[in-house]
């Protein structure tokens, strides 16, 4: 997948859930390095973004994911590039503590496991619709401040 600027933010919010998880002081320091790398490589995409250095149509990177509308109502993505980054902290949030419910699946009884999977689809389905809003306001962001110099 080409890194986006949603694709970075989703990515650090999984490093802090990892953080947040752990108690090993060696994956801790080793996160930390991984928080600052990408801390760094989001301001460096933003500073190049801006200053035109990335072509518009790779600023987007849409999931382009197809699904069943009916029986899979999905929040309302929507907002600014800070509260749609909140949004997706929040699905990766629940999404961690679906998925812990899988690896131990043959512990979640029968009458169960049908909502747990579509739990794990549908949040998928949320957290890539932050990511591509995430892609798509920064974009329109960029696409202005171009405008606004010429």
């Amino acid at each position: 997948m080409a890194e986006t600027l949603g694709s970075l933010c989703d990515k650090l919010t999984i490093i802090k859930l990892k953080q947040w998880h752990s108690d090993d002081e060696r994956r801790l320091e080793s996160l930390a390095d991984q928080q600052k790398q990408l801390q760094d490589e989001i301001n460096e995409f933003v500073s190049a973004a801006v200053a035109g250095q990335i072509p518009l149509e790779r600023l987007v990177f849409a999931a382009n994911k197809v699904y069943k509308q009916q029986g899979n109502e999905l929040p309302e993505v929507a907002g600014n590039i800070g509260e749609v980054f909140s949004q997706l902290a929040e699905v990766n949030c629940k999404l961690w503590h679906e998925q812990e419910k899988v690896y131990e699946f043959e512990k979640v009884p029968v009458e169960e496991k049908d909502k747990v999977v579509k739990k794990l689809a549908v949040l998928n389905l949320e957290r890539n619709r932050c990511i591509d809003e995430i892609d798509k306001t920064f974009k329109i962001l960029v696409e202005t401040l171009n405008c606004s110099k010429n």
